[in-house]
């Protein structure tokens, strides 16, 4: 067993998870740390939550130095500033504190970063420059380092674009013809894992490597049309007629997900996104190859080989719907709340009047419950408080039911069954709740 220990800074992620497994499964001592771990991703008494961000230098260098750290692995990263995500506090500030922590510390420690693909000019996104500011960061302050910049991740589990690239998989649609013809080499997870482990197992000192910057992604040149064809292969949607989306689309899309990104939700499909892959994925792997021998996949490899089981697919179908079942019940409860208060507020007090409810009690009940509706809409939109939310508008929608039977009988037979319409209503917020989480 190596007795080396290895600190994971972001082991939620899609490759800090990946990593952390790996390297545990090859003999390191892992450390795998997050701002929050799910309860499957606490399988180890070294699965640490912590408040990442919130640490200061003294707190990193305690952490290091508790823990006899040997190499920190910096997979933290966040696409767009929004609520509780800010690109400089995440990709330049907390690099700042650590490697101050690391020089610190007093311990001989090698910081594996992780950072994107491409060259400076070309960086024209917050995302891309904080993280090249990093880079110049890091290869100044003298640490034994390694700069590793990844293509296109491809790992068993999706999330963001990767999870997006098998949606449209899924379904018989493109994107912009122009976007489908930028270069998008990939690389697949096992090879980043494969890496950090090669370099985990070298000598502080071993100047060969004391301060590398490699591409980590296949030699031969793809597009994302040959990444989405791929995928298709093993949805078995290779042979469906494609349909091009405008580039407007494309762009409104970017807007839509934008606004949502101001309530808390994190879409694939961002404006920093959409920049990102209109900017392409290409890189030089060859300083990467010829240093570790590492042969990497190619995508038939990731994922050809397999063909998709009925998780992935259902997972890639229900992945682009997803926005529209929360957005549409945000606007349900929104409407229905708006139109009883402000469009019909006198149909609906007569229906309580009608059935013979109290007269004083009318107008608070169809105000109270018109401002409820519209209350369970506004949680719903926000992502912090989406999940509460469903569970309210659930628990609502059956007391409605409830009560419409035992006060309002007949309107269980109203001729375009409003009340019958509740119960799909229910079922639907239902699998907003079961598709909530995004990892």
């Amino acid at each position: 067993m190596n007795q080396r220990t290895i600190l994971v800074l972001g082991a939620s992620g899609l490759i800090g998870r990946f990593v952390t497994d790996d390297l545990r499964t090859r003999g390191f001592r892992v450390v795998g740390l997050a701002r929050s771990l799910s309860p499957a991703q606490t399988m180890s008494a070294l699965d640490l939550e912590l408040p990442i961000m919130s640490l200061d230098v003294a707190a990193l260098t305690r952490l290091l130095s508790e823990h006899e750290v040997d190499v920190v692995v910096n997979c933290l990263g966040v696409l767009q500033d929004g609520p509780g995500s800010d690109t400089n506090a995440v990709h330049r500030d907390f690099v700042a504190r650590l490697l101050q922590a690391i020089a610190d510390s007093g311990r001989a420690i090698r910081l594996v970063h992780i950072s994107i693909p491409g060259t400076a000019e070309a960086d024209r996104t917050a995302f891309a420059t904080t993280k090249r500011e990093a880079e110049r960061l890091i290869e100044a302050s003298g640490i034994p380092h390694a700069i590793l910049r990844p293509g296109f991740v491809v790992a068993p589990s999706a999330y963001g674009g990767s999870a997006m690239l098998r949606a449209l998989a899924a379904f018989p649609i493109n994107l912009p013809v122009k976007v489908m013809a930028t270069p998008f080499q990939p690389v697949a997870v096992e090879d980043i894992a494969a890496t950090i482990a090669w370099l985990a197992a070298r000598e502080i000192d071993d100047a060969s490597v004391k301060a590398v910057s490699w591409d980590l992604m296949q030699s031969e040149p793809v597009t994302m049309a040959g990444v989405i064809k791929q995928f298709r292969l093993a949805f078995g949607t290779a042979g469906w007629p494609g349909i091009a989306m405008p580039s407007f689309m494309l762009d409104l899309g970017a807007r839509l997900g934008d606004l949502a990104n101001t309530l808390g939700w994190m879409p694939p499909m961002r404006s920093t996104a959409i920049a990102e892959l209109r900017r392409g994925v290409r890189g030089d792997p060859s300083a990467w190859i010829a240093a570790t021998g590492i042969a990497p996949k190619t995508l038939m490899d990731t994922i050809g080989r397999h063909p998709a089981t009925i998780q992935d697919v259902w997972f890639a179908r229900l992945f682009l719907i997803k926005a529209l079942i929360f957005a549409s019940l945000v606007v349900f409860w929104l409407v229905s709340g708006f139109i009883a208060l402000f469009v019909s507020y006198r149909a609906a007090a007569g229906i309580l009047t009608a059935h013979n409810f109290p007269p004083a009690l009318v107008d608070p009940v169809t105000i109270g419950t018109s401002l409820m509706d519209m209350s369970i809409g506004v949680l719903i939109a926000f992502r912090r408080t989406a999940a509460f939310g469903l569970v309210a508008g659930i628990i609502a929608s059956l007391g409605y039911m409830f009560g419409a039977a035992i006060l309002t009988p007949d309107l269980w037979i109203e001729p375009l069954g409003a009340l019958v319409k509740t119960g799909p209503a229910i079922v639907l917020m239902l699998v907003a709740l079961l598709i909530l989480d995004n990892r």
